[in-house]
């Protein structure tokens, strides 16, 4: 017989989804209560959104997390990789060195 473990997120009595780690399932608990927030949010706004709309925005922002931090400069983006030397100029060089000698 064997033994599973499942780690199941529950929303206002719902079962939103199953994970097989803990660490996943909460993950996408920390994304929901962000959309949530950010749902409370858009209603105190002036901005008509239908709950629909409000919900699916907050969502995707909430899973988008990292990429709304750097818009709003609340996070720096992250560092671009060095650019790599020309290998080219390197076995030019050591061509050169190797006529010399």
């Amino acid at each position: 017989m064997a033994v599973e473990s499942r780690f199941v997120v529950i929303r206002h009595g719902v079962e939103a989804k199953t994970f097989m780690d803990k660490k996943s399932a909460d993950d996408y608990d920390k994304m929901l209560d962000m959309a949530d927030n950010l749902a409370n949010v858009f209603a105190k706004s002036t901005i008509d959104l239908s709950d629909a709309a409000s919900e699916e925005l907050s969502i995707y922002l909430a899973q988008h997390r990292d990429e709304v931090l750097i818009a709003l400069l609340a996070k720096k983006p992250p560092a671009k990789a060095p650019a790599k030397k020309s290998t080219k100029k390197s076995a030019e060089k050591e061509t050169e060195k190797a006529s010399t000698k």
